[in-house]
């Protein structure tokens, strides 16, 4: 079909909207905007709210110290100002700046004046700003306004929009110019409906704040992390090297690898807030793509396909994960379980030449989360028993084997590091085994939950999903059984999978009983919680309904009707997501320290570092941001120094008996060196800070740190790029064998 030509008029009008877009977008910029709280804005525990909304302190109070605070900033490296507004009777009462739970600077709030403003510059990225207010004890102090601005802008959040507004327009320029024909109308139609699923799946985090969940902190918290890792010169980055209190703190437990786009947005000086919200955005496009590749290279029907689409972009225990959880690992983890489901069946009995599915699947799995690669693991051989004979009848092990390689390969780069330090590092490990699963297992009747107005947790496959197991039901077990095909075996098999880990997440599952084996037990509580099932039991039923209903003769007639009314059920999902009754971002006109504003910079949420994956003894009360000295009276410490995984710290002492300490975690990768570039032994001292014995012979002696590189760690990722450089070499002459009989074809050249 040919087209028009797009008249000047159009391009004109729809170059005056995308002008327009930008101008409101650029009007509407907050990332500039200072952060304004009244006084009974601030976070206090004592005193009196007045009529104007200030917070009054009186001696009456009977107490000293900090009586205010703002919340903790994550806040980007720069000059800022404070504006206060406040009437003091006194002298004596304090302005406070703290990070990480070290007080970094003060100020004194004089008696007799009305305002203050200071200025204070940041030489690097906080994790945990926060201003107090310290009250001397004696008269009254009166707190009216508080005003932080930065020098510059908070967040470039308002030209990320911009940038990715004209890397659109470029994309679809240089398309057009390169007059290629890929998009026609089918898949334009398709790219339609797989982007506006991404985008609906999306809404709910669309608002000013930033949704919180229960593992949310400690995700930020990684994500803050990598992007000081990056900038510290770790690739890949294996230790978080200001988090802690400075202390660093390992990340080499916990996959990463897509979390790099977040970092890479924060360097950018793009919120934490929105960093964030960009990778669900992108989790919910990649399990659209995901569900689309893997349907459509099973099953000729567009409907089918499209039906996967939605149904597992949309499902109930995705939302659970992203707005009820915050589990950011098994969310990006589900993105991969189509293309496992798809990839075992092309390897056991369809296209045995897509056995890449697998290998894009399990590496997808692996580098997000540690668990749910653990379940495919499962799934896989589990798969490759129940067809055995089949595979080493045909032979299909060589594409098992070239997966599971090609996998390793590819992946050694991240396996390398975590093997080390799970079995050679002293770290905290049975923390991840808090739960009693049997008590978090859920009730069945929950399984048709898709509308959830007052419980904030809904563990169900939906109404949707329960109707892929009725045409399940129907197709294979109601249907004549001539011109079944083998892969309609491959449903059966699903069929059954799923409804067994369905089962295994409900009450009805022996769980109390089998906690009782050892075994059981161990594998329990590592899982943690039973409705971990649901991931891979929701993928299972939704192969098994939509490659049903394109089969199904029984429900031939009405498969319009069917695919309309399972989309209309899972869309009620979006509408169930639960949230506050607060709809409006700003509380009141004065307070631009919003709902909207505020949590851009995480305010409300903070970050959090959980004690797995710590050295044993590492506990919050005995991390400190100073130098350790044995024996004051012989040690004298000059100079203490740290940036990144970098430290250095110069001493002098007396006696050979005493030692210091330098406020880092003493993982398994760093190395010391002496002034005169001598090695120096690194020992574990109390909360796994390191330890060094000093040298007592009255001269001054400097000791450097630092993280790297291990020799281990560089083969590996030197195999794993080195593999992925094959890959995409053999793409590129894939690409050009397949280009090259058109060429000999349009030129003449070609001799058959």
């Amino acid at each position: 079909m040919q087209t028009k030509e797009i008249s000047i008029r159009y391009k004109i009008i729809y170059a005056v909207i995308v002008c327009f877009a930008a101008v409101m977008l650029l009007l509407a910029d907050e990332g500039s905007q200072p952060l304004q709280y009244s006084g009974s804005g601030l976070q206090h525990s004592v005193g009196l709210i007045d009529s104007e909304g200030a917070l009054v302190i009186r001696d009456s109070v009977a107490r000293s110290g900090s009586i205010a605070n703002t919340p903790q900033y994550v806040m980007n490296r720069g000059t800022y100002r404070v504006d206060m507004a406040y009437l003091a009777d006194k002298s004596g009462s304090a302005l406070e700046l703290w990070e990480q739970g070290s007080k970094i600077a003060a100020w004194p709030i004089p008696a007799g004046q009305e305002e203050m403003s200071v200025d204070f510059t940041l030489s690097k990225d906080a994790k945990q700003l926060q201003f107090k207010i310290n009250y001397g004890g004696e008269g009254e102090l009166t707190i009216q306004t508080f005003t932080l601005s930065p020098y510059g802008m908070f967040y470039s959040d308002t030209y990320f929009f911009l940038a990715l507004l004209v890397l659109i327009h470029a994309l679809g320029y240089l398309y057009v110019r390169s007059g290629a024909k890929w998009l026609t109308q089918e898949r334009m139609t398709d790219l339609c409906v797989v982007l506006g699923t991404a985008i609906l799946a999306t809404t709910p985090m669309m608002q000013t704040y930033l949704y919180n969940g229960d593992d949310l902190c400690y995700h930020l918290a990684r994500l803050e992390g990598l992007k000081d890792g990056i900038l510290d010169g770790q690739i890949p980055v294996n230790i978080l090297p200001d988090s802690l209190k400075n202390n660093g703190y390992l990340n080499a437990m916990y996959p990463y690898l897509f979390l790099y786009i977040g970092a890479f947005l924060r360097i950018c000086r793009v919120s934490l807030a929105l960093s964030y919200k960009t990778l669900i955005f992108l989790a919910n496009l990649g399990s659209a793509v995901s569900a689309y590749v893997a349907m459509k290279s099973m099953v000729r029907s567009r409907r089918s396909v499209m039906l996967a689409v939605v149904l597992y972009t949309l499902m109930p225990y995705r939302f659970t994960n992203i707005f009820s959880r915050g589990d950011l690992g098994e969310t990006l983890a589900l993105i991969f379980w189509p293309l496992i489901i798809a990839g075992l069946y092309h390897v056991i009995m369809g296209d045995r030449s897509k056995w890449y599915y697998l290998v894009i699947g399990f590496s997808g799995a692996l580098q997000s989360h540690i668990l749910s690669v653990a379940f495919v693991a499962v799934f896989c051989v589990i798969t490759a028993l129940v067809y055995c004979g089949r595979i080493i009848r045909e032979k299909r092990y060589v594409e098992i084997m070239k997966a599971a390689g090609l996998s390793i390969l590819l992946n050694i780069w991240y396996l390398a590091p975590f093997v080390t330090y799970y079995f050679q590092e002293d770290i905290c490990k049975d923390s991840l085994r808090w739960s009693g699963y049997f008590e978090q297992s859920i009730n069945l009747s929950n399984m048709t939950q898709s509308l959830s107005l007052y419980n904030k947790q809904y563990f169900s496959l939906g109404l949707a999903l329960l109707g892929c197991l009725g045409i399940g039901v129907i197709y294979l077990f109601c249907e004549r059984r001539d011109g079944k095909t083998d892969s309609d075996g491959y449903l059966l098999y699903l069929f059954i999978a799923g409804c067994m880990l369905t089962f295994m997440t409900t009450g009805y599952f022996p769980n109390r009983a089998l906690l009782a084996n050892s075994l059981f037990e161990n594998i329990a509580t590592m899982i943690q919680f039973p409705w971990r099932f649901l991931g891979p039991a929701s993928a299972c039923i939704l192969f098994v309904g939509a490659i049903g209903l394109a089969r199904s003769e029984i429900i031939k007639p009405y498969r319009n009707l069917v695919f309309a009314m399972l989309v209309g059920l899972n869309l009620l999902i979006i509408i169930s997501v639960p949230s506050d009754n607060n709809h409006m971002p700003y509380e009141n006109a004065q307070a631009l320290a919003s709902k909207g504003h505020e949590s851009k910079l995480a305010a409300n949420i903070g970050l959090f570092y959980p004690h797995e994956w710590r050295i044993d003894g590492a506990s919050e009360e005995k991390l400190t941001s100073s130098v350790i000295n044995s024996d004051m009276n012989t040690i004298t410490i000059y100079d203490y120094q740290k940036n990144g995984t970098k430290a250095a710290v110069s001493y002098r002492a007396t006696d050979d008996t005493g030692y210091i300490e330098l406020p880092i975690q003493s993982y398994i990768g760093y190395r010391a060196y002496d002034e005169n570039g001598e090695p120096v032994a690194i020992a574990r001292g109390d909360a796994a800070r390191m330890r060094f014995k000093v040298r007592g012979d009255g001269r001054e002696h400097r000791i450097y740190v630092r993280y790297g590189p291990v020799a281990g760690f560089v083969i590996a990722n030197v195999i794993s790029a080195l593999t992925l450089a094959g890959c995409g070499w053999h793409l590129w002459r894939s690409g050009k064998r397949k280009r090259l009989p058109d060429e000999r074809i349009l030129s003449g050249t070609d001799q058959e």
